[in-house]
């Protein structure tokens, strides 16, 4: 999918006037964020798992050629084949080239963010494939023809009235005349729908949440079943994965598995669980006759020996979106590519570059919510940070933002001075708010009065604070 990230400025303000969206939103901030808390303290051994899925992780990356290629072999072992990919045009074309020679013209997918990251869908149409998104929110969101808004929740932005308004649109002339009201009769509405998709589908594409080196295994994670259609009823099984899915055993999946549902959705364990270990053997009584795993690298190896390489360790849970302010402000489309949120203010700048995408660091307040709940602590304000320095260093901020910038560290160097400025300003705020305590606007400061007032300092500095608390403030 083409990157539209250059101009997040623009997509983040069409998002805050979005009446529909903000309402969407405000139902989805109250949701994720209590469900993980109350599941966490559910799990009294929560953390230690954490640092065992951080370990199993970076051990996996320290040695992921050893684990890819044993991955590999046992693919081949149990029937299967193992496609190396270098960059979205060669994943999409071996796609093809798999659909064609199975004489495909329609296939169902399950959710996958590497389909979406290799726009996929739209390649497939321009070759007379249907691709058919099986997912509940992937299927809405293609029936509007937009991307996913969320990794895990595809559909979040939108409303039920929105979502009902589109089943009728494209049912209508299926015989579904009447226009639903109720979440579950639009489910299943779109279950009747699906359900002959499934059948007919001459090739199924899932995505993977591991891979499992000391099997040869595949294994997706989700709540609907889809996933479950989708690789056994067609006669071919195409996986779409990354490199650093890869895990040596399968207990090590385990482990993640335990803090993956409870983190992304605050379920003890996702609804189906499925593992996949090469085509239907002779004494099987379903599955696909042809099983293929397409391995995709796509900017994975530059960052493995990068000061970014932590970023391969997300588990794509959502967490870090779920709990970020400004996530839950400007929606996921805002961001203009695959990765929305924490996660990818980091990745994205590293696979679509930073020109591209150097806006997306900034959109943080660092109030570090989105490394608290990461389930395998990557760092992620520390990345931000490191990638607004390149950003800084490359020259794409704006003058005006490069000259405050160099005032700030100047006075940051000459203490007295600062604090000379910052008492000044202090006082001047305070001035300027009067009995309200609040300014409508400020000078330097309009990106934030342009939304909310800005409150006035009170009390003294920090540095004061800090000396009378004798260090502790």
């Amino acid at each position: 999918m083409e990157s539209q990230s250059h101009d997040f400025i623009g997509r983040a303000r069409k998002g805050l006037a979005d009446t529909d969206l903000q309402q969407a939103l405000a139902r989805f901030q109250t949701g994720f964020t209590v469900k993980r808390s109350e599941a966490a303290a559910r799990l009294p051994e929560f953390e230690a798992l954490r640092d065992e899925a951080v370990e199993i992780k970076n051990h996996s990356l320290d040695h992921l050629d050893f684990y890819l290629d044993r991955f590999a072999g046992k693919v081949e072992e149990s029937g299967g084949e193992v496609h190396w990919c270098v960059t979205p045009e060669e994943a999409r074309q071996t796609v093809l080239k798999i659909c064609q020679a199975a004489g495909a013209r329609s296939a169902t997918k399950s959710k996958s963010m590497i389909g979406e990251e290799i726009a996929l869908n739209p390649f497939l149409e321009e070759h007379n494939i249907e691709p058919i998104e099986t997912d509940l929110g992937e299927y809405i969101v293609q029936l509007a023809e937009e991307y996913p808004s969320h990794i895990i929740a595809p559909a979040i932005h939108k409303t039920k009235d929105q979502v009902s308004d589109l089943f009728y649109e494209h049912h209508k002339d299926k015989g579904a005349d009447k226009r639903l009201e109720e979440v579950s009769e639009l489910v299943n509405e779109a279950r009747h729908m699906l359900r002959e998709r499934f059948i007919a589908a001459d090739v199924g594409i899932t995505g993977a949440n591991f891979l499992i080196a000391e099997t040869g295994t595949t294994a997706i994670v989700t709540n609907e079943g889809n996933g479950d259609l989708t690789q056994i009823l067609p006669r071919v099984h195409i996986v779409l994965a990354t490199l650093e899915k890869v895990v040596p055993t399968l207990d090590d999946m385990t482990t993640i598995l335990r803090i993956l549902a409870r983190t992304a959705t605050g379920q003890e364990f996702s609804t189906y669980t499925t593992l996949s270990t090469g085509p239907k053997r002779p004494d099987d009584v379903d599955g696909p006759d042809e099983f293929h795993v397409i391995l995709l690298d796509n900017g994975r190896s530059k960052l493995l020996g990068s000061d970014y390489r932590e970023i391969l360790r997300c588990i794509k849970c959502g967490a870090c979106m779920n709990h970020c302010p400004v996530y839950g402000s400007i929606g996921g489309h805002a961001y203009g590519w695959v990765y929305p949120g924490p996660m990818g203010a980091v990745l994205t700048p590293n696979l679509v570059g930073l020109k591209e995408a150097h806006h997306l660091p900034n959109a943080s307040t660092f109030c570090g919510r989105c490394e608290a709940v990461c389930p395998v602590r990557i760092p992620l304000p520390g990345l931000m940070r490191k990638l607004r320095e390149e950003e800084f260093a490359a020259k794409l901020l704006p003058p005006r933002y490069r000259m405050g910038l160099g005032l700030w560290a100047w006075l940051a160097r000459h203490p007295a001075l600062y604090r000379l400025a910052a008492g000044i300003g202090r006082r001047w705020m305070r001035l300027a708010a009067g009995r309200q305590g609040r300014l409508a606007s400020l000078p330097f400061a309009a990106g934030w009065t342009a939304g909310r007032d800005m409150p006035a300092p009170e009390g003294g500095s920090f540095h004061k604070a800090w000396r009378k608390h004798g260090g502790r403030v």
